[in-house]
Order: C-alpha cells, then structure tokens, then sequence
C-alpha cells in the first residue's frame, strides 16, 4: 500500500525512534529504551521493526512480567507509554488488562490503527477473556467516539469490534457485554444488529442501563417513537429527579422529541428534572434549545451565552449554542449584501474567462454604500462604478456629528477619509478576519489579538481591506464573493475596536465614541460591522446592554423612515442584526421583524439568504459594461444588467 507523505514521515520518525531504543537496550539502559518506543508507537502503531524492539525489550528486562515497570500507569501516563504496556501485557498472557489498555488507547487517539494488533486477532483469545473486563473495555473505547463513526476511524475501530463479537458468540447472554456491544457496533453503522444486540441485554436483565442503549440503537436505526416508547418506560419506573443517571435519560427524551418537531412535548421533561436540580448541567441548555426550536427568537440563544458565563463547567451549553449559531447570519457569519453593484459583480465574476485585470464600468441610479465598492475593486481593481443620484435623506451623511469619520464624499464618489495601516498591522487583520465564527462571544473572543493596533490601524483597515489569505477559502472568496471578506475584515476589525481600552468604563470609554461614530455614521457596511461589535459586547459584557439597546435603536428607527423615500440596502441585514440583541426595546425587535418581512416581500427570490440576490428595483437601474481585456481595448459596450 503506498503512503502519503505524512505517513511516510511518520514511519521515518517512528524507525529513528526504534534505531535509538535499539542502541539503548545494548548498553542496558532499558528506561530509555522504553521511552523511545512510547515515542515510536505514537507515530507507527504498525511498524514490524517496533514490536521486534519490544520483544528485544522484555527479554531484556527478564521477561514481560518484569517489562511492565518499564512502562508506569501511576500519575501522568503518557499515551505511548499506555500502548505499549498493552503490548507487554498481552505478551504476559494478562489478556484482560491488555485489551483494557488497548481500549484506552482507542479512547484517547481513536484514529490510530491500536486495534491492528497480531495478539487481538488470536482465535483463542474469546476463551481467555474475561467477559466482564471486555464489556468494561468496550464503554471505555466507544463512549468517546463519534456516532456514527467517519470511514477512516471505522477502519482503524473494526478489529476491535471483530474480536467483540468473537466474545459475544462464546458469551451471548452477557446483558453488560451485549449492551456496550450495541454501542459499538451502532457506531459502525450496524444499526439493525445494535437493535437486535440491545434487544437482548434488555431481555436478559431489564434496567436503566439496557434501556438507554436499547434507545440509542432504536434512535439510530430511524425508530425514534420506539425509543421514546423504551426510555419513557424506563423514567416511569423511577422519576429522574431521583435518580442522576435518569436525569440525563429525561434530557434525551427531550432532545428526542425537539428532534421530532415537537418540542412542546420535551420540555415537561426538562421541567421536571429543574424542580430538583435547577443546576444540572445539560437540563438547563436543552431548555434554551427547545424553546429556540419553539419560536426561534434569538433571546434563547443568548440564554444559553449568559447560562455558559455563569457556568463555565457546563459545556453543553456552549455546544448547543454553536450548533444553533451555525451558519445564522450575525450568530456564525457575516450577512449577506443586497447592493446592485455587488450582483453585477457576482454575474460578471461568473463569466468564463473573468481575471483581476477584467474591467468594467458600472452606473447606478443612486448612491449605495461605499463599501461595495471596496469589494469591486478587491476583485477587480481595473473597474469604476458611478452613482446618478443622492437619494433623501442623503445616506451620505452621518446621524449625528462625529468625531470618527472613515469616508469623504467628492460629488457621489466616495474616498477613504483615513490612511491605509501599516502592512504589519494590515496583516495581523488579514490573519485574523473570518466569515464564519461559532458563537458571537467566540468572535468576540477571537478578535481580542487585534487589540494592541492603535485605533488609526483598525480605522485605516475598515476602508483598506487587505486581500483575502492566499489559502482555498481566501481565493475563493476573491473570485466568487469578494463582498464576504471585505464584510469578514470590517467585522473583525470593529471587534478590535470593542477591545480598544478596555480599562476604560463603558460609559466615556474611546471605543464606544468610536463604535457610535461608526454606527451612526454614513450609510455604509461599516454601520453594520460597528453594529454587530456593539452587539457582541453586550452579549458578553451584560451590564452594557441598555446603552447598546439605545445605539442600535437610532439606527434601526432611521433606516425604517429612510426606506419610506429610497432603498437601504443594509435594511434587512441590520434587522437580522438587532434580533440578534435580544435585550433590545420589544418595539424595535417587532419592528426588525416587520421590516425583514417586507424586505422578503419586495426580494425576487422571495426568502431572506445570506447570498442575497439583491433589490431588484435596484437591479434595472444598473448598466454594466461588458467585461473588456486591457490589451487590445475596444470601446466600452453598455447593456442594461440582466439583459443582452
């Protein structure tokens, strides 16, 4: 079988380590000896040359009784260190003990071939195992696996598996063996064989236990009512609140039923288990997950945020939100744009034979943001747009009089008001930019390395984006939706902002003029990066809530009276974004709602995307050129956007 290149360096490493064990076991320094082949196992499990050097090692130290001192399980245990003794064990003929070990192994590093060992093929080894210790070994290697498993750790996973199954045929009626068993093989997609396995050890011995496997295997075999018929027949036998174990039983029948499109019917269950331990550490969270699959509001999610800060140990939590937050636009990724320009973009980026020296020449009918013209001249620096007309109330004006400006306007053209930052500064914002986040207090978060740039860098890059990472992601982005990281740049770089002077109060504080400044500054893609900062502060810093409630509030009310005599381009993207402030006036929440609604009603796709195809009023007004070569370059010809 060939081997990648990582493959084969590990092989090379894991034969220098043997070379040197080697060289050790000769001079007698067996300690060391060991030490090398704990490094060489982690890097070949596999390696002929490895195993000839352990056997070398046992018969050195007087056998393989007398190897085990070699290699300790007292205090810190070192994850080669546990896979060799393994080995060492299985040669001593304390079968039980190395299959525990191995199991432990396949627990900790579960990608790594362990289980491709010579000694756990043996056809005798099902008679010399203790069932017991086998159905302990098997919790312990699949409870930390995925379910269902990818192929590469089903193959690395399914000699273990074979040599389970080998036992169960010696030992069928095992109800501990048969029910981790159906863990495992469930795992590896047998699911019809989980349920028949499972179906025995619930026969054989009736409990908590076979129950909650019983449930899984059923679950995973697309009998989901079946399994909520097992569990909640379990509960009724003795109510969770009473017992640990079954109040994680009761979380489950919750979680099934949400899954199930009921969620109603989860959360007496929830309630239940909360009556009695108000701090259990996943009641809580399915709670908050339930009622955000009841109504879907925002102020679940952040439910979760607050649940999470003030329980740092309940990680459930903190995966639950990232699991609701995934791909929401402002909970996990920038939102998408509507500008005209921007779709023009888009069809003109889609055109065969389309390069960064590819040149157009765009006229649209009124002003939009300057920020989309960032994100033309990121892809294709050679083109100009122009604008017809203003457009009232002139969006290129600010709300209030700042002391932070970004933009200058000459006529309908707008230019940066700020120098670019230093390329060393341009480059940390390059590195740290992103189009996706797990949770808005996990941008938050991320974002704080940008904290030392001076507050001139982080403006200078709200308006001087830097190309994106020359990585897949990053050219992508520049040949398909350049928009997306210019709005990734200005997110994470009004989230530098948020991190500016945090020894400051809030109130009076440098960062939040500037974040004011630039929410309520022209209209431009910056309001909504200001915004989303603004946002995130108060998701993570609650006591500034109230005043960021405040902040937001002007905007929202300006843009909804604004769209009254022309088109906000920001408007259903700002609105997506005051949800996201569940803390906010319930008044302005109604009125994102209502304006997302209609900004739905008037989009021809007719539904909301975070790859928006544009306001299609908007649309008409724009005529691009045809794309045209630098060399040799014909006259410009004009055709109205959508038409030939």
């Amino acid at each position: 079988m060939a081997h990648t290149d990582d493959e084969g360096d590990e092989r090379l490493a894991a034969e220098g380590e043997v070379a040197v064990a080697r060289l050790a076991i000769d001079s007698g320094d067996l300690t060391h000896a060991a030490d090398h082949l704990a490094d060489a196992i982690l890097s070949d499990p596999q390696l002929p040359e490895l195993h000839e050097a352990l056997a070398e090692l046992c018969a050195a130290a007087g056998g393989p009784a007398a190897a085990r001192e070699l290699f300790p399980l007292d205090g810190e245990v070192y994850l080669g260190t546990v896979a060799c003794r393994a080995h060492v064990e299985a040669a001593a003929g304390d079968w039980d003990t190395a299959v525990g070990l191995l199991a432990s192994a396949i627990q900790y590093e579960p990608a790594r071939p362990w289980a491709h060992a010579a000694w756990l093929a043996r056809e005798d080894l099902p008679a010399l195992v203790d069932p017991d210790a086998v159905a302990q070994a098997v919790a312990r290697a699949a409870g930390a696996l995925p379910d269902p498993l990818p192929a590469e750790l089903a193959d690395a996973v399914r000699p273990f598996e074979e040599f389970v199954r080998a036992v169960l045929v010696r030992n069928g009626e095992h109800a501990l063996l048969l029910a981790m068993a159906s863990g495992l093989t469930r795992r590896l997609g047998a699911t019809a064989r989980a349920v028949e396995l499972a179906e025995r050890a619930h026969r054989s011995a009736p409990g908590y236990l076979p129950s909650v496997m019983l449930g899984n295997a059923l679950r995973s075999d697309g009998r989901p009512e079946a399994a909520l018929a097992v569990w909640e027949a379990e509960l009724g036998r003795e109510a969770p609140e009473k017992d640990n174990s079954s109040s994680y039983l009761a979380v489950d029948v919750a979680e099934l039923y949400g899954a199930l499109g009921r969620p109603a019917d989860g959360l007496p269950w929830l309630d239940r288990v909360l009556a009695t331990a108000p701090d259990h550490p996943k009641a809580a969270p399915a709670r908050y997950g339930l009622r955000h699959a009841l109504d879907g509001d925002p102020v679940h999610l952040l439910g979760l945020a607050d649940h999470h800060r003030a329980h740092p140990d309940h990680e459930y939590a903190q995966d639950l939100l990232e699991r609701l937050s995934h791909r929401e636009p402002w909970l996990g990724m920038v939102s998408g744009t509507t500008e005209a320009t921007v779709n023009v973009l888009h069809q003109v980026l889609g055109a065969d034979g389309t390069g960064r020296d590819t040149e157009i020449d765009c006229t649209a009918s009124a002003v939009e943001p300057p920020s989309s013209l960032l994100a033309v001249h990121l892809a294709l620096p050679r083109s100009t747009v122009s604008y017809q007309s203003v457009g009232d109330p002139d969006p290129r004006l600010p709300l209030t009089e700042p002391t932070t400006r970004i933009w200058s306007w000459d006529g309908t053209d707008p230019r940066p008001a700020v120098a670019p930052p230093a390329a060393s500064s341009a480059e940390l914002v390059r590195a740290t930019a992103e189009i996706v986040w797990p949770t808005i207090p996990a941008a938050y978060d991320h974002a704080v390395r940008l904290a030392g740039l001076p507050l001139e860098e982080l403006l200078g890059a709200l308006v001087h984006p830097p190309l994106p990472r020359e990585d897949d992601l990053g050219r992508a982005l520049l040949a398909h939706q350049p928009e997306l990281w210019v709005r990734a740049v200005q997110t994470f770089t009004c989230l530098g902002i948020a991190h500016h002077r945090t020894d400051q109060p809030w109130e009076g504080s440098e960062r939040r003029r500037v974040l004011r400044d630039l929410l309520l500054g022209p209209e431009d893609w910056v309001v909504e990066a200001a915004g989303f900062a603004l946002v995130a502060i108060g998701w993570t810093h609650p006591d500034t809530r109230a005043d960021i409630a405040g902040l937001l509030h002007r905007r929202l009310e300006y843009g909804a009276r604004a769209r009254r005599s022309r088109v906000v381009t920001i408007q259903r993207s700002f609105a997506a974004l005051v949800l996201a402030a569940p803390w906010t006036d319930p008044a302005d929440r109604d009125l994102a709602r209502r304006l997302l609604a209609e900004e739905d009603g008037r989009d021809t796709g007719g539904a909301a995307s975070t790859k928006d195809t544009g306001n299609t009023e908007e649309e008409a007004a724009v005529e691009p050129s045809a794309p045209q070569r630098p060399e040799p370059r014909p006259g410009l010809i004009r055709r109205l956007f959508g038409r030939s």
